[in-house]
């Protein structure tokens, strides 16, 4: 009888919680969303099955020593999220941000979803149940960057317990973009607007693709050093590109490289969706500051488009491709250039949203520096 005792007492059902049943909901959820709704797959599944993993009782996958555990030391370190900076700027074309640096300011603009962000998160605080310290409010403001490897670089370092929940928004708010843009793009617009066409973007040369990396590495290390690190694997990845000399270097880290590390940093995120650090009335106020975070920095890019049309009416911008200034890439892009299309099929704004899309990337990992500065 004993043994028998013995034997129920190690099964999972005799040590399930509800809230590790809840959890694992959650993480089957988020397979269905990667999987039937193709929903930033490439991230959400293996967060989804982590979280499934991570709440299985008994089997201590994310304890200390177990297979999640040490995966998730790659997070902690800011291994993981810093690799994937590299790989995607081995990705990365900055010709048409080049090409027209005007929209550098576009993607700048975008960035005050980010501390927009910051101030709503502290605001939450009125609320019972929620107690978000600044480390924490600056943790979650990255959301509205709409970039989830600077999203868990940051949490990683100033608030690890709320990873989880943060890297799941900002992953979804990103997979939401042809959903959420939009109709803010639609609002903020008029007719008129939306059918302004742009002139064609110059050739950019190689030379300038290969400098650009080194002198924006140097006046990060010689501005906000504590971007150094995001920006200047961004930077190492982007000229290994451009450079032309290692072709094999190039493609494993566009391919082989991102992609074994994206399965080991959706993992790691996903041992920290377990039932005591997501089920808490924080994880709903950093769900619903994301929605709004991202809203704002689409809005701002759009409005700061405008702006550049009043300034200089002579050589107008689509202030569609103002949107693209958030950090999805090269979905924002594609939602301003389908957008634009459905009021004039014959302009193509794709390479023009580049621009601000690729400027986006930088001013996120420019705002994260900026929040690890003031913090730190």
């Amino acid at each position: 009888m004993d043994d028998l005792i013995q034997l129920w007492a190690s099964t999972g059902l005799s040590n399930f919680q509800s809230g590790q049943a809840v959890m694992m909901i959650v993480g089957f959820g988020l397979l269905y969303l990667a999987i039937k709704k193709e929903f930033e797959p490439l991230l959400l599944l293996p967060i989804g099955f982590g979280a499934v993993l991570s709440n299985i009782p008994v089997a201590g996958i994310a304890e200390e020593g177990g297979l999640l555990s040490y995966l998730y030391l790659g997070i902690k370190s800011g291994i993981f999220p810093l690799l994937i900076f590299m790989g995607v700027g081995a990705m990365t074309d900055f010709g048409p941000m080049l090409a027209n640096p005007k929209t550098l300011l576009l993607g700048a603009a975008a960035q005050f979803g980010i501390f927009g962000t910051l101030f709503g998160a502290i605001a939450l605080n009125l609320l019972p149940g929620i107690n978000f310290t600044f480390r924490d409010a600056a943790a979650i403001a990255i959301i509205g960057g709409a970039d989830g490897p600077t999203s868990i670089y940051v949490a990683s370092k100033l608030a690890p317990e709320l990873l989880g929940a943060i890297a799941v928004a900002a992953y979804s708010y990103m997979a939401l973009v042809p959903l959420i843009q939009p109709p803010i793009m639609r609002a903020l617009t008029t007719e008129d607007e939306r059918l302004i066409e742009m002139a064609q973007l110059r050739h950019v040369s190689r030379l300038e693709k290969i400098l650009f990396p080194g002198i924006l590495l140097i006046l990060t290390a010689m501005l906000l050093p504590s971007a150094a690190p995001l920006i200047g694997m961004f930077c190492l990845g982007n000229l290994i590109r451009e450079c032309g000399v290692v072709e094999r270097l190039s493609k494993t880290a566009q391919n082989e490289l991102i992609n074994v590390v994206t399965i080991f940093l959706g993992l790691s995120v996903g041992s920290k969706l377990s039932a005591d650090q997501f089920l808490r009335p924080e994880t709903l106020g950093i769900l619903a500051l994301g929605a709004v975070a991202f809203s704002f920095g689409t809005a701002s890019g759009v409005l700061m488009a405008k702006l550049m049309n009043v300034i200089s009416p002579l050589n107008k911008i689509n202030p569609l491709i103002g949107a693209a200034g958030v950090s999805a890439v090269p979905m924002s892009a594609r939602v301003a250039n389908k957008v634009g299309q459905e009021s004039n099929p014959h302009n193509f704004l794709l390479m023009h949203a580049m621009g601000p899309n690729v400027a986006g990337v930088i001013g996120s990992a420019v705002a994260a520096g900026v929040l690890l500065a003031l913090v730190q």
